[in-house]
């Protein structure tokens, strides 16, 4: 059986142990991420909660808590929940039981390690006529503490559980997704209606475009489109025109429907539903950019020269009528020669060949301008797990970056650059788009691995650490079509700080701009929203004053809200993913296939499958009987009896063993016969 030989270092007496002497308690969020694990924000920073320090708290509660310091370790000191000030929750989702004589709600949510109880007088099981099994929303009542349990009442029943993947509904409650509008928000949607005519009478400062040429671009199963595009060329080179949804025309600021979309942040992307962030009367019809209809839009006109450098913008509210829809796939075949589809007119498929053309060849140039000044491109594969109309797994579906994806990746940088700078040079506040660079730290631990890739010689490392951009791309660009390909832009990637919303312009150091917010997608981000309402204030159509004063005023806590939940939204989409890829993993079992080490860590490897691109573990005990030491520096595992190695990069051959769908974990074995060095 393979073991990890344990370490002993220089040990000092006490060092590693905590200290008792507790500091004044302070107030916080919490934050919780396992039934363990939790982290609290506060105004002195953010700080880990010790492991039996949750205790009553439940995630987002508002929290006193002490901190104590970690003596002889050098790091931050722990937290440990002294008490809860305010509750968060105040329903939770999960299966019903019974305990004669109490009914019993289990949670679906897995950070919630206790059951919550319906006492025998509540009628609440009785009325809604719930059955053993079922899923179940309950309003806690009382909530746990250290010597009572908790107590709830039902609300609603989801559904049995043949109607309802608990899975999927498991991450939604462990997320704590929101997946119900409010009735006044829903009213207030209700009472909307596009009327673009009445709105060129009304705004003498929208344009009215719709006899120019534009078509949206989008994913086959897309249902909301919030941009189109439009190109020509002119004397001195192009002109991109990106035209967006005008959400703010509808969503009044501080109105049912904007409160809730300021709560959601941003749609959620799970692997069987979209949870979106405004109701869909306004996400799939009002303001959806869809074909054939008119719609109102803020528009963004682009000059640039031959070389793809920006010579002036311009922005603008207006009417548009997208002339086409091509999903991705269409789109590159068209660039590729192919004739556009048949349900377009004669007219329409022509200008659709030439609008795709110039967006090709501007997206070649811009990609090469930004290169130039530092920009950074990471090599990235998206996937998505295929359901059935039942949502059970049938496959998996890879989306890689194309001609298409990237001619509209590049035209979505070039209005948001575009707009970020109008904001910035007005003065306007606005929620910017910032990404600080990466610590010299970061970095330094990329080297050894990238080096033993064959990736980086001495003067390369030294220029990589310093933070130059420019020695990040030479190692991306050396990587390119060898086996540390995924592992360099993984590590890479990963050494990035994560971009966040600020309400003031830092810059973005990955897109190497002096100024970048995220402007086309108002349909699915707040932030977004929030820069329309900045850019309309630069251009005078925004309205009253005192409504820019009022949304500046609570700027900062907007956009410090929606980096928290963009990582929320993140998070949940990828567990979706996981928990359908360990479900479809449940009929592989016993299957061998070829993959790639992508991680490696003292209790085993994690590879990546190469058909599916599912990650699963291989642990250290089924490599063998012999002892393995594993490098930190290189990631690497070393056999100590046979030398054999296990490094980043390392193609192998596999064997799935298990799964665990709620947990959405894929076990592997390397299949030695097979084994590919």
């Amino acid at each position: 059986m393979a073991r990890k030989r344990p370490h002993h270092g220089n040990r000092r007496r006490g060092q590693g142990k905590v200290a008792r002497r507790r500091r004044a308690t302070i107030e916080g969020t919490i934050r919780v991420y396992g039934k363990s694990s939790a982290s609290v924000e506060t105004a002195e920073g953010t700080f880990a909660v010790a492991r039996n320090g949750i205790r009553e708290a439940m995630n987002g509660d508002v929290v006193e808590v002490s901190l104590v310091p970690m003596r002889g370790t050098g790091k931050d000191p722990v937290a440990y929940v002294q008490r809860v000030i305010d509750r968060a929750t105040q329903t939770i989702l999960g299966t019903f039981d019974v305990l004669d004589p109490l009914g019993v709600v289990r949670p679906l949510d897995t950070r919630l390690t206790h059951d919550f109880f319906v006492v025998p007088e509540d009628d609440s099981p009785a009325r809604l006529e719930v059955s053993v099994g079922d899923v179940v929303s309950a309003r806690i009542m009382e909530y746990p503490t250290r010597g009572t349990a908790g107590v709830v009442t039902l609300e609603r029943r989801v559904g049995s559980p043949s109607d309802v993947d608990l899975a999927v509904e498991g991450v939604i409650a462990s997320w704590g997704l929101r997946t119900h509008f409010p009735d006044q928000a829903l009213v207030e949607a209700g009472a909307l209606v596009a009327d673009v005519e009445a709105a060129l009478e009304r705004e003498p400062l929208r344009q009215d475009l719709r006899g120019e040429f534009c078509l949206t671009v989008d994913p086959a199963d897309a249902r909301d489109f919030d941009d189109a595009v439009g190109a020509r060329r002119s004397e001195d080179g192009f002109e991109v025109s990106v035209h967006i949804a005008d959400v703010t025309h509808y969503v009044a600021f501080d109105g049912s429907i904007d409160l809730e979309a300021r709560a959601r942040t941003c749609s959620v992307y799970l692997v069987d539903r979209v949870i979106p962030m405004l109701p869909e009367v306004l996400c799939n019809d009002i303001c959806s950019l869809v074909p054939d209809r008119d719609r109102l839009a803020m528009t963004v006109r682009v000059s640039l020269d031959r070389r793809g450098r920006v010579t002036c913008a311009r922005a603008c509210p207006s009417a548009i009528r997208s002339r086409a829809r091509l999903a991705y796939e269409e789109a590159d075949a068209i660039l590729e020669g192919a004739l556009p589809p048949e349900r377009l007119d004669a007219d329409a498929a022509v200008a659709v060949q030439d609008c795709l053309r110039i967006l090709d060849e501007v997206a070649t140039l811009r990609r090469e301008v930004r290169r130039k000044r530092g920009a950074i491109d990471f090599e990235t594969q998206e996937t998505k797990v295929v359901l059935d109309d039942e949502g059970h797994p049938t496959g998996v579906s890879v989306r890689r970056r194309t001609r298409a994806t990237s001619l509209i990746e590049e035209a979505m940088l070039l209005a948001n650059e575009s707009v970020a700078k109008m904001i910035s040079d007005a003065g306007v506040r606005t929620c910017y788009r910032v990404h600080e660079a990466p610590s010299p730290e970061d970095l330094l631990a990329c080297v050894p691995a990238l080096s033993e890739l064959g990736l980086l010689d001495a003067a390369s490392a030294e220029r990589l650490v310093s933070g130059d951009a420019h020695a990040t791309q030479d190692v991306l660009k050396r990587a390119e079509g060898t086996r540390g390909a995924y592992v360099a832009n993984a590590l890479l990637l990963r050494a990035q700080k994560r971009a966040i919303y600020l309400d003031e312009n830092l810059g973005h150091y990955a897109l190497g701009a002096d100024a970048y917010c995220h402007f086309t997608s108002p349909i699915r981000r707040y932030p977004d929203v929030d820069v329309h309402r900045a850019l309309k204030a630069c251009l005078g159509v925004l309205g009253d004053g005192r409504q820019r004063s009022a949304r500046e005023k609570i700027l900062s806590h907007v956009a410090h809200a929606c980096s928290a939940q963009e990582r929320v939204a993140d998070g949940a989409a990828r567990d979706s993913q996981k928990v359908k890829m360990a479900e479809l993993y449940q009929g592989r079992i016993g299957e061998r296939e070829s993959g790639v080490i992508v991680g490696c860590t003292s209790h085993g490897l994690f590879v990546m499958a190469d058909e599916t691109l599912a990650e699963g573990f291989v642990s250290i005990r089924s490599l063998g009987d012999e002892w393995y030491t594993f490098d930190e520096k290189r990631l690497r595992l070393t056999g100590e009896s046979s030398g054999r190695t296990y490094s980043l990069g390392q193609r192998v051959a596999i064997e799935v063993t298990a799964t665990d769908v709620a947990r959405g974990r894929i076990d592997f074995t390397l299949a030695r016969s097979r084994q590919k060095s």
